[in-house]
C-alpha cells in the first residue's frame, strides 16, 4: 500500500484504514490533484503464492481457490449449511472479506432462501452443504430455479471415491444427483496436489458461465474431500500452483466468458423479423399479454411497447405492472394505455368468450396466472401467436403459439418501434377497456362494501401498502391468484416533478413481483421470500398462505438473522387450512369431513407462538381497520413483521363465490349495453360520443296545492310556490335532453347558488363531448366531470348534478330513440322485456296535520284510491304520544295489508323517540325514518326499540365516499335506505347508494322532493331500473329465481302539484291490472319524448353568454399600454368586476368565472402588461430603459377602470394579480368597492428576504430571454407550488396556453419589475385597511395558508375595539381539494365565496 505524495515521494502515513483482503485486488483512488493512494498485486508479485504455500492442507488450497474464484465472477452471497464434510469450504468462505454469509440448519430452507436471492439480485446465490441427504434436501429448490430459470450454484461436499458403495457413513452416490435439473454438472476429483489448481478454476469458471447463460438454471459442482478435514497440516507440492501466476496478480477470474452480441436494424432484419412486423401491421383484435418479467429495465421496454402498439394490455400479476402506480402529475396516461386488468373475471360470461375474436397475441415473458385467459387463448386459437423470451425452453401448455422468438424484451421492442403501427380497431380497444371499467368497479365495490375482512380485500390493499422502495413476493395457491384477480393499480399524486419529467412518457411507477412459479410449490415459499428481499435490497411484503408458512416455519430462523436486507412485512392469510381445494371442482362432490382431514388439513397452531419462539415481531389482526392499522405499523417500524389475517375456508369460499357472480353479472350487462349501442341509432365515432352544442337554463316557478312536508309547521301563508330550473342540453345532431335542479330546504346550497353553478357549467361545457359510455354510472360521471370539464365532482352540488345528469341521461336516451330505462340498462332484446317492471309502485304521502280520526279517514281514502303503501310525517307537532296514537288509528283503519311508514326527518330527541316506540310496537310499521337527531343514536335505537329502521337524512351527507360511511350501518334493524337522487347528488351516486342497500338485504327506495314531472319521469325510470339490479342481487343472494320483493317508491308528492313545467304532466294512476296506484315508464317515456317547457311558468332564462374583446390604449407619464380586454355582462351595470390574472396567465383564465357573473355584473378582465396579446411601449424621447414596477401597473390600472368603468370596482386578483389588487385596494379606496385575493401575498417583511427573492427573479428573467418561454414555463411548472395543479386533467391545456404572449421583453420585465422582492410590501398598511377583502387560499397551499392568516391578524389589529366586527369586513376561505392555482383546480367553492362576498358590499 503506498501514498504517493507530490514531487514522487513515497509516504507511508496512514491516510485511511483499509481492510486487507485475502483477495486479489487492484485499484487506484486520487484523493486530491496532488494525492493518490494505490494498491497494485503486481507489486506483491508473490504475496498470494507463500500464503497459498502456507496453507494447512490441499484440503484449504482447494476449497480457498474456489471461493476466491466465486468473488472474481462476482459471486458474493453464500449459504452454508452446517457439516463435517463440507468445512474446508465454509471455512473459506467465512473467512473471506468479500463474502456475506448466511446459514440455516434446514438445507431445504436455505436453498430456498438461496433460489429468492438469485430472483430478486439476477445473481446466483453459492450454497455449501455437507454430504448425503443434505444434498437431496436441495432438490425442491432446485426443481423450482430449474423450471424458473434462476441461476444458482451448488457446492455439495462428498466422501472420496474409496468411501463409496461400501457402506461408510454419511455416503451416498451424488454423482448427477439433481438429473436433468441442473444445467451443468462436474465432478471434481477429491483434492490433489498432481491435478493443477487450474482445472479447478475453469471448472468453476464454466460452471458459472452456464448458470447465468440462457436458459439460467442451476449448476451442480460436487466437491470430495479426505480427511483431515478440519486445518491439520499435511504437505503438498508447490507445483499443484503452475500457471497461475498472472491470476495471482489481478482481481479477474481465470477465465473470462465474453458473449458476442449483434444488433440487426429493423430495415436489413431477417425474413423471419419481417414476418412478424407484417402481422403486427396487419392485426385489427389484438392483445398485448405480459407475462412473468423480472427486471425494472424489461418492464419499461414492455411499457414503450404498449405505447407503441396502442394495444389491449393484459399484464399478469408477475409481470409487475398489474400493480403499477400512475403519477396524476400525468393526467393523459390512461390515453396512452389500454389496461385489461380484469378480463379473467370478464371471462367468466358466455357472451365475452364469444364476443372475442382474437387475430394476433403478442405475450412477453413466461408464465400466465390466470387458467381462464390461458383457456380463452386456446378456444380462440388458431391466429397468430407470437411468444418473446430470451430461453428456448417451450412454454405452450395449450400448444397454439405460431411464432417463438428467442431474444432479449429489448432486442424486440428496439425492433418493433422502427415501424410504424396504425392503430388498431377502436371498437375493439373500447369496448375491451369498457368490459375491464365495468368488472373492475363492480369488484371494487363488492369488496369495499363488505364489511367482514377477506382474502380478496387483502389482495386489493396490499399495493396501497407498498411504495416505490417495495417489492412483493406473492405466496402459491390462493395468495398470487388473488393478488393476479383482485391486486390493483393506484393514482398517486408525486412530490415533485423535474423539468425533464414534465414531458415523460411514461408517469409510471412500476412494482417488482415476484413468486416461485416455476413449479409452483407451496414449500420453502418464506424463505425464497427472505432471499428476495436481500437480492432486490428493497423493502419486500411478503403475502403467504398458513400452510405455507407451516411447511417452511424453519425460514424464521432465516429471517431472524436479518444480514444485508431492509426490513419485510409478511401477511399470512391464515384460514386454517388449505383454502385453494375449497373453490376447485372437488369441494362440491366430496364430503366435508374428508376435505377437512385430507385436503384442507385443518389446524390450530399458534402462529404467534412460532414468531415468539423465533423472537419476530407479530400483529394479529381480523378487521379491515386493523389490517389497515398493521400495516401502517409494519410500514414505519424498522423491523421485521409477521401479520397474520384471521379467515375462514368456508366465508372465503363464499365471498369468492359471490364476486365471481356479481362479476359475471356485470359483463352480461356490458355485453348487452355495448351490442345495444352499436346497434341503435348513429353515432359520430366508434366511441359513441356527441358534441354538445347549445345549452339554457330556464327558471321556473310552479303553485303547489299545499305546503311541502319539509316546510314549517304552522305555516301561514295562504300560497305555495316550488322553484327550480329546467335546464335544456342541446346534442350536434339535434339531440335533446331535459334536466331538472331543484333545491329544497334541506339541501346544502339555495336557489342562488344552484343557479351560479349552472350558469359557470353552461359554459365550461359548451362543445364538449359526452359519451353513451356515461348512462353504465358506476364512476362514469364522476370521470367525466373531472377529466372532461376539469371540475371536482364533489364540488358540484347535489341538485345541480343530478339536474345535469338528468339531461345527459335524456340527452342520450333521445339520441338513440329510446328512454332512460333501456340506456340504463339496455332489454335482452327489442321484443323481451320480461324481465323488467315497466311499473312502479307509489307510496303515499300524508302530512298528519289533525286528529288521529282525521289523518286515518284521509289514509283510508288514499288506500281506496289504490296506494299499497303510505307514509306519515310524524315529530312535527313535538309530542310522540299523539304521532303514536295516529299511527295506531290509521293501522286500525288501513288493515293490516298495508305498509305503513313514518318519517320523523331526526325531529325527536332518543328519549321522544323510544317513547313513539314503545307505543306503535304492535302497529307493523314497515319502517321509520330517521327517529333520532343525533345520528350516533341511530344504532343505539335501533338496539333497543326493536323497530325497523330507515336512513334518509344519514346518507344526504355522505357523497364523497359513500361506502366508507354507511359500512357502520349495516345493523339488520336498518332495514331500508330512503335515496332523493336531487340530494345525494345525482343518479349515479343514488344507484351506488342502493346496490349497497341491495347488498345488504335492505329495500332501496327512490324519493322525489316536490319536484316536477320531469324529474318524477326520470325517477320512474331510475326506480324501475333499481328493481332490475334488486333482481338481480336476489338471485346472487337468495341463490333461487325467486321474486324480489316489491317496493314502493317515495313519488306521491305528485299530488302536491298544482302547476307543472309542462302543459302536459305525469299520469299517475291506479293500475287496473295491479290495483294499485303506479307510475308507468311508458308514460314517463313519452312525457320526456315529447317534453315542451311551460312558459307561463317561466320567470326568465339563462343562455350562453357573449364575450366582448377590445383593445384599449391607456398612456401613463413616459408609458404607454395597449390592453387586450375581455367583458361580459351588461355595460350599464354599475357592479363592476375587474378581474387580474397570475403570472403567466392571461384574461382568458377568467372567462368562465366573468360568464357566471355576467347575469349580476358587469364582468371585465385584462391582459396585464407583457402577457397575452397585451403591448407595452415606452414613450418616444424618454431616454430612459423602461423600468415597471407594482405602482406603475397599478397606475395604468387605474386610468384603464376610469375610462372603461367610471363607478367603484371590485377587484378579483390571483397570485401576482392578487398583490396587484391588494396594491390598489389600499392606495386607491375611492376607486375600490372590495378585493377578492386568491392565493395573494402583502410582500416579503425583512430587507434580505426581498434582495434575495430579487435576484431570483432577474435571474429568472434572464431565463426567459435567453432560452425561450417553454423551457422556463417547464421550469416554472416543475415547482412544489403547483403539485398540485399538476393533477389536474387540464394541466397540459393550462401549460400550453402559459405559451402564447406576445410581448416577451415586456413578460421578463413584469417578472423582474414585479418581483415579490421589489414590491413595498404592504404589511403596514394593512391595519389601516378599510376596504372589504376576501382573501382565499388552497387547502393544500399551506404557504398561503399561513399568509391568509396573518393577513387577517394584521388586519383585525386596526379595528381595535371593533375587532369583532372585522368578520364582517374582512373574510379567509379555504377552497377545498386544491393548492395554489385554486380558481383553476376548484372554481366553484370559489365562485360561491365571490358571490356571498360580492352581495355583501
Amino acid at each position: 500500500m503506498y501514498a504517493i505524495a507530490p514531487r514522487g515521494r513515497e509516504s507511508v502515513d496512514n491516510i485511511m484504514e483499509l481492510r486487507e483482503s485475502p483477495s486479489s485486488s487492484q485499484f487506484c483512488v486520487r484523493l486530491s490533484a496532488s494525492l493518490v493512494v494505490s494498491s497494485n498485486m503486481l507489486d506483491h508479485a508473490n504475496e498470494l503464492s507463500p500464503s497459498l504455500k502456507e496453507s494447512a492442507n490441499i484440503n484449504a488450497v482447494w476449497a480457498s481457490l474456489i471461493v476466491e474464484e466465486c468473488t472474481r465472477l462476482g459471486l458474493m452471497y453464500f449459504c452454508i449449511a452446517p457439516g463435517s464434510r463440507s468445512s474446508p469450504l465454509a471455512v473459506a468462505a467465512a473467512s473471506h472479506k468479500l463474502i456475506t454469509c448466511i446459514s440455516c440448519f434446514d438445507e431445504r430452507s436455505l436453498a430456498f432462501h438461496a433460489v429468492g436471492y438469485g430472483r430478486g439480485s439476477h445473481i446466483p446465490a453459492v450454497i455449501i452443504t455437507s454430504s448425503g441427504t443434505a444434498v437431496s434436501n436441495l432438490l425442491p429448490a432446485v426443481v423450482e430455479a430449474s423450471q424458473d430459470f434462476v441461476p444458482l450454484i451448488l457446492l455439495t461436499a462428498d466422501r472420496p471415491p474409496e468411501l463409496l458403495d461400501c457402506g461408510a457413513n454419511q455416503a451416498i452416490d451424488q454423482v448427477n444427483h439433481f438429473g436433468s435439473f441442473v444445467r451443468f454438472f462436474f465432478n471434481l476429483p477429491a483434492p490433489t496436489d498432481q491435478i493443477p489448481a487450474k482445472m479447478v478454476l475453469t471448472t468453476l469458471d464454466s460452471a458459472v458461465h452456464w448458470a447465468i447463460s440462457s436458459p439460467r438454471g442451476p449448476v451442480h459442482i460436487n466437491c470430495p474431500f479426505r480427511e483431515p478435514l478440519e486445518s491439520s497440516p499435511r504437505k503438498w507440492l508447490s507445483s499443484y500452483l503452475t500457471g497461475l501466476d498472472f491470476w495471482m496478480t489481478n482481481a479477474e477470474p481465470f477465465t473470462k466468458y465474453i458473449h458476442m452480441q449483434l444488433s440487426h436494424s429493423c430495415i436489413n432484419a431477417p425474413g423471419e423479423m419481417t414476418e412478424i412486423l407484417n402481422l403486427i401491421l396487419r392485426a385489427n383484435n389484438s392483445l398485448l399479454l405480459f407475462g412473468a418479467i423480472h427486471t425494472e429495465d424489461e418492464m419499461w421496454a414492455a411499457l414503450l411497447l404498449a405505447k407503441h402498439l396502442q394495444w389491449p394490455v393484459v399484464a399478469d400479476i408477475l409481470s409487475g405492472l398489474r400493480l403499477r402506480k400512475l403519477l396524476t402529475s400525468f393526467p393523459d396516461i390512461e390515453r396512452n394505455f389500454i389496461f385489461v386488468d380484469n378480463l379473467d373475471h370478464a371471462l367468466l360470461s358466455d357472451s365475452v368468450k364469444g364476443w372475442l375474436e382474437i387475430d394476433v397475441v403478442i405475450q412477453i415473458g413466461s408464465r400466465i396466472t390466470s387458467k381462464r385467459i390461458c383457456q380463452i387463448l386456446e378456444d380462440c386459437a388458431p391466429f397468430s401467436y407470437i411468444m418473446v423470451d430470451k430461453h428456448p425452453h417451450r412454454h405452450d401448455p395449450s400448444h397454439i403459439v405460431t411464432h417463438r422468438i428467442q431474444t432479449s424484451i429489448f432486442e424486440f421492442v428496439g425492433c418493433v418501434l422502427k415501424a410504424a403501427v396504425p392503430p388498431t380497431s377502436s371498437t375493439w380497444s373500447t369496448s375491451l377497456q369498457l368490459l375491464n371499467k365495468m368488472v373492475e368497479w363492480e369488484i371494487k365495490f363488492q369488496i369495499t362494501a363488505e364489511c367482514s375482512l377477506t382474502e380478496p380485500y387483502v389482495a386489493h390493499l396490499m399495493s396501497e401498502a407498498l411504495s416505490t422502495e417495495s417489492a412483493l413476493f406473492l405466496g402459491n395457491s390462493m395468495p398470487i391468484r388473488d393478488a393476479n384477480l383482485y391486486g390493483c393499480s393506484w393514482s398517486i399524486s408525486n412530490q415533485s416533478v423535474s423539468p425533464l419529467m414534465l414531458n415523460s412518457d411514461l408517469p409510471i411507477h412500476l412494482m417488482r413481483v415476484a413468486a416461485n412459479r416455476g413449479a409452483s410449490g407451496i414449500d420453502g415459499l418464506l424463505s425464497t421470500a427472505i432471499g428476495f428481499s436481500v437480492g432486490c435490497n428493497k423493502k419486500v411484503l411478503c403475502v403467504i398462505g398458513d400452510i405455507s408458512l407451516l411447511h417452511d416455519t424453519n425460514g424464521l430462523a432465516i429471517l431472524n438473522q436479518r444480514k444485508l436486507r431492509k426490513p419485510m412485512t409478511i401477511l399470512v392469510v391464515n384460514n386454517h387450512g388449505g383454502a385453494i381445494f375449497s373453490i376447485l371442482p372437488l369441494a362440491d362432490k366430496v364430503e366435508p369431513c374428508i376435505m377437512h382431514q385430507y385436503f384442507y388439513t385443518s389446524h390450530n397452531i399458534s402462529i404467534q407462538e412460532l414468531c415468539m419462539a423465533h423472537r419476530i415481531k407479530h400483529l394479529h389482526v381480523k378487521t379491515k381497520a386493523e389490517l389497515k392499522e398493521a400495516l401502517w405499523v409494519a410500514q414505519h417500524e424498522q423491523m421485521d413483521y409477521v401479520v397474520e389475517i384471521e379467515s375462514s375456508i368456508d366465508a372465503n369460499a363464499s365471498f369468492h363465490s359471490i364476486l365471481k357472480q356479481y362479476a359475471l353479472q356485470t359483463a352480461q350487462h356490458t355485453m348487452r349495453f355495448l351490442s345495444w349501442i352499436f346497434s341503435k341509432g348513429s353515432i359520430k365515432d366508434e366511441f359513441c360520443l356527441y358534441k354538445i352544442c347549445k345549452i339554457q337554463c330556464s327558471k321556473y316557478r310552479i303553485a303547489l296545492v299545499a305546503p311541502p312536508t319539509s316546510a314549517s309547521v304552522g305555516d301561514s301563508c295562504k300560497e305555495f310556490y316550488r322553484e327550480g330550473f329546467i335546464l335544456s342540453l342541446v346534442l350536434e345532431d339535434g339531440s335533446v335532453g331535459y334536466g331538472e335542479v331543484a333545491p329544497i330546504d334541506i339541501h346544502t346550497e339555495d336557489l342562488v347558488d344552484a343557479e351560479y353553478q349552472l350558469r359557470f357549467l353552461i359554459h365550461a361545457m359548451e362543445q364538449v363531448d359526452i359519451s353513451c359510455f356515461l348512462s353504465l354510472l358506476k364512476g362514469s360521471f364522476s370521470y367525466w366531470i373531472w377529466h372532461d370539464l376539469g371540475i371536482l365532482p364533489s364540488s358540484i352540488f347535489p341538485s345541480v348534478r343530478c339536474g345535469l345528469e338528468m339531461a345527459i341521461l335524456n340527452a342520450i336516451a333521445d339520441a338513440k330513440g329510446s328512454n332512460m330505462l333501456n340506456i340504463l340498462h339496455p332489454p335482452i332484446n327489442e321484443n323481451n322485456k320480461c324481465e323488467r317492471s315497466l311499473n312502479v309502485q307509489i307510496c303515499a304521502l300524508i302530512d298528519s296535520n289533525g286528529s288521529p280520526t282525521e289523518v286515518a279517514n284521509v289514509a283510508a281514502t288514499l288506500i281506496e284510491e289504490g296506494f299499497s303503501a303510505i307514509k306519515l310525517k310524524v315529530a312535527r307537532g313535538g309530542d310522540p304520544m299523539h304521532d303514536a296514537a295516529i299511527i295506531q288509528e290509521v293501522r286500525k283503519k288501513v288493515g293490516c295489508q298495508i305498509n305503513i311508514r313514518a318519517d320523523a326527518n331526526r325531529g325527536w330527541t332518543y328519549e321522544e323517540a323510544m317513547k313513539f316506540s314503545s307505543l306503535v310496537m304492535d302497529c307493523n310499521l314497515q319502517y321509520i325514518e330517521e327517529p333520532v337527531q343525533n345520528e350516533d343514536d341511530i344504532l343505539k335505537f335501533c338496539n333497543e326499540s326493536g323497530l325497523p329502521v330507515a336512513l334518509d337524512e344519514t346518507i344526504d351527507n355522505i357523497q364523497e365516499n359513500p361506502l366508507e360511511k354507511l359500512v357502520k350501518f349495516t345493523h339488520p334493524a336498518i332495514t331500508a335506505v330512503v335515496i332523493k337522487p336531487s340530494v345525494v347528488g345525482g343518479f349515479e351516486n343514488a344507484a351506488l347508494i342502493a346496490q349497497w342497500a341491495q347488498q345488504m338485504g335492505k329495500l332501496a327506495v327512490v324519493s322525489a322532493a316536490f319536484e316536477s314531472s320531469l324529474s318524477l319521469s326520470a325517477y320512474t325510470h331510475f326506480s324501475s331500473y333499481l328493481e332490475i339490479l334488486s333482481l338481480g342481487t336476489f338471485k346472487v343472494l337468495d341463490g333461487t329465481e325467486a321474486v324480489a320483493p316489491t317496493v314502493a317508491h317515495g313519488l306521491g308528492t305528485y299530488r302536491w302539484l298544482k302547476e307543472d313545467v309542462t302543459p302536459n304532466p305525469l299520469l299517475i294512476c291506479r293500475n287496473p291490472q295491479s290495483g294499485f296506484v303506479e307510475a308507468s315508464v311508458v308514460n314517463a317515456s313519452q312525457l320526456v319524448h315529447d317534453f315542451q317547457v311551460n312558459r307561463k311558468v317561466i320567470s326568465y332564462i339563462i343562455a350562453e353568454e357573449q364575450v366582448r374583446q377590445y383593445q384599449y390604449k391607456v398612456e401613463l407619464n413616459n408609458i404607454s399600454c395597449s390592453f387586450e380586454v375581455r367583458e361580459t355582462g351588461c355595460k350599464r351595470n354599475d357592479n363592476v368586476l375587474l378581474f387580474l390574472h397570475g403570472f403567466l396567465g392571461t384574461s382568458e383564465d377568467w372567462i368562465n368565472i366573468m360568464k357566471t357573473f355576467s347575469g349580476s355584473a358587469r364582468c371585465i378582465s385584462v391582459d396585464l402588461p407583457g402577457h397575452g396579446k397585451s403591448m407595452l411601449h415606452g414613450e418616444k424621447g424618454a431616454g430612459e430603459k423602461l423600468r415597471l414596477s407594482l405602482e406603475i401597473i397599478a397606475d395604468l390600472l387605474l386610468k384603464l377602470i376610469h375610462h372603461i368603468a367610471p363607478a367603484k370596482v371590485t377587484l378579483v386578483g390571483y397570485s401576482m394579480g392578487a398583490r396587484i389588487a391588494l396594491y390598489m385596494a389600499l392606495k386607491f379606496g375611492t376607486a375600490t368597492k372590495g378585493a377578492v385575493l386568491i392565493s395573494g401575498s402583502p410582500g416579503l417583511k425583512d430587507k434580505l428576504s426581498r434582495k434575495i427573492r430579487a435576484a431570483k427573479d432577474d435571474s429568472r428573467a434572464l431565463a426567459v430571454i435567453t432560452h425561450g418561454l417553454q423551457l422556463f414555463v417547464s421550469s416554472w411548472y416543475s415547482g412544489e407550488l403547483w403539485k398540485s395543479l399538476r393533477s389536474h386533467p387540464h394541466f397540459n391545456r393550462i401549460i400550453a396556453s402559459r405559451l402564447h404572449h406576445d410581448d416577451m421583453q415586456s413578460l421578463a420585465q413584469m417578472l423582474s419589475g414585479l418581483s415579490l422582492g421589489r414590491q413595498p410590501s404592504l404589511w403596514e398598511d394593512l391595519p389601516n385597511c378599510r376596504i372589504p377583502l376576501l382573501i382565499m387560499h388552497g387547502e393544500k397551499d399551506t404557504k398561503f395558508r399561513k399568509i391568509a392568516q396573518a393577513m387577517m391578524n394584521a388586519l383585525f389589529t386596526g379595528l381595535g375595539s371593533n375587532h369583532d366586527k372585522g368578520s364582517d369586513i374582512h373574510e379567509v376561505v379555504e377552497v377545498p381539494n386544491c393548492g395554489h392555482a385554486a380558481h383553476l383546480e376548484n372554481p366553484l367553492p370559489i365562485i360561491a365565496a365571490m358571490r356571498r362576498f360580492v352581495a355583501r358590499l
